[in-house]
């Protein structure tokens, strides 16, 4: 009993010191308590966005069918805009923590500097194309002319917010990338934590509050994220963290962009790719109608529920190996990797059972809605049944783009995302008449061959001679 208390405690001391910003001793001691006290404040930080996710759906869901479908639609289409600004935070954090485990503080500011130029550069052409083009890019993608009414200004407000988003995800790859992760978590408490707040004021008109229904949830997600962004730029220039920017790191400095760009290109690439198989999975979805298309959605909601915390194992993963193998100890970075890909596969494995056993009754607390809770029960028992792989597979992409080798994934993500999944996904449910759920089957065999394919390469070891 006494033995179990001290564990328990230990266990508390670690909480808080990880949620408090403490040092995890990147380099040297424990690789289990460094792992631990990077991925805490990482998962906090992805389990605020995926309890924003499942909170708007919530409350999207009583505005009607098609303001379901109008938001599945147009995350859809902003995948693109996710994929860059995950692309350049991936790119960034890989440089970052390169830079500090060769003790190049400056370096890394610097670095941080040239990261948020770029970001102010790619958002421009898209919030442009979403601001004029909403209703085509709607009906592109197979929205019933309902659905382009309801959701225009919706797709049009999140595609204006383009610069905030990529900046909230680049800002905290460079808190990430510096072992700070407990910065990063707290920006996004903050940032969802005002969505959440926000969401029901303004989409259901409580109080003094405007009925502005999905509008409403759109005005919540922009307020919440420029919050977010303003408190990373006050730390960027105010705090007393590992990363602080002066004046004169302002300058334009070609060779770091040049660095950036090669590190960022590649991961883009990597989630364009992926976020381009979505794409073509949901017009093939969209064929099935507006209820195949909500379950798809509300599906896909309750899944980053799980799946964004399990990210931040990976993103520890990332950091983990940049930061060592910028110390020379490859190793290290090596068996680091192995132990967080064993604590995703704990985590996610648990998740699996309790998805596989309550899948209609968690459908059925996002919708009265019989065909979509049908539709969503049977998406999220198909889906489930890849976790495992989902698991280890991640940690496996971020480790490659944490060491710098960006190629690998992005030749993964090519060859089985476009030449496997999106064909086998179109024979499953058009050719052989499987309908979505043939759709559904395809992510779960494409995403294990991917995971199998990954560590494989993984283990050959090119990852760790990557000079960046």
């Amino acid at each position: 009993m006494k033995t179990l208390l001290n564990k328990i405690v230990s266990l508390w001391n670690i909480f808080r010191l990880a949620v408090g910003g403490g040092e995890a001793n990147i380099l040297e001691g424990n690789i289990n308590r460094a792992i631990i006290l990077l991925a805490i404040p990482m998962i906090l930080e992805m389990v605020m966005e995926s309890l924003f996710a499942v909170v708007d759906i919530y409350f999207v869901s009583s505005v009607g069918v098609n303001a379901i479908a109008a938001v599945g639609l147009t995350e859809s289409l902003m995948t693109i805009t996710y994929s860059l600004g995950w692309g350049l935070a991936m790119g960034t954090t890989a440089l970052v923590s390169r830079r500090i485990g060769e003790g190049d503080i400056r370096g890394a500011a610097i670095s941080a500097v040239q990261a948020i130029y770029l970001g102010i550069i790619i958002s421009a052409p898209l919030m442009a194309i979403g601001i004029f083009y909403a209703g085509d890019l709607l009906a592109m993608m197979g929205a019933q002319k309902p659905v382009v009414e309801e959701g225009m200004v919706y797709t049009q407000l999140l595609f204006a917010s383009n610069l905030i988003i990529i900046l909230l995800f680049l800002i905290n790859g460079v808190f990430r990338g510096a072992g700070d992760a407990a910065l990063a978590m707290r920006t996004l408490i903050i940032s969802n934590g005002i969505n959440i707040v926000l969401d029901p004021l303004l989409i259901l008109g409580v109080g003094p509050f405007p009925e502005l229904g999905l509008k409403g949830a759109a005005i919540a997600t922009i307020i919440g994220r420029s919050t977010g962004v303003s408190y990373q730029f006050y730390h960027l220039f105010k705090s007393k963290g590992i990363i602080k920017i002066h004046r004169e790191y302002w300058k334009w400095q070609i060779d770091v962009v040049k660095k950036l760009i090669k590190l960022s290109a590649e991961v883009t690439a990597q989630f364009i790719i992926g976020s381009a198989s979505w794409i073509f999975l949901m017009r093939i979805i969209s064929t099935f109608g507006s209820n195949a298309l909500a379950g798809y959605t509300v599906t896909l909601r309750v899944l980053i529920f799980t799946i964004l915390p399990a990210w931040g194992f990976s993103n520890a993963a990332a950091t983990m190996v940049g930061q060592n193998l910028g110390a020379k100890q490859p190793d290290r970075a090596e068996k680091a990797v192995r132990q967080t890909g064993l604590f995703n596969l704990i985590f996610m494995g648990a998740v699996m059972i309790i998805y596989l056993i309550f899948s209609r009754e968690i459908a059925d607390f996002f919708t009265d809605d019989i065909e979509v809770i049908s539709s969503a029960a049977e998406c999220l028992f198909i889906l489930s049944l890849g976790y495992l792989f989902y698991a280890y597979g991640m940690v496996l992409v971020q480790a490659f783009n944490g060491a710098g080798d960006t190629r690998t994934p992005t030749y993964m993500h090519f060859f089985i995302f476009w030449l496997i999944q999106i064909p086998l996904a179109y024979l499953l449910a058009i050719k052989f008449g499987f309908n979505s759920s043939g759709v559904y089957w395809a992510i779960v065999i494409t995403e294990s061959i991917f995971t199998i394919v990954g560590y494989f390469l993984f283990k050959r070891g090119r990852w760790k001679t990557i000079k960046i």
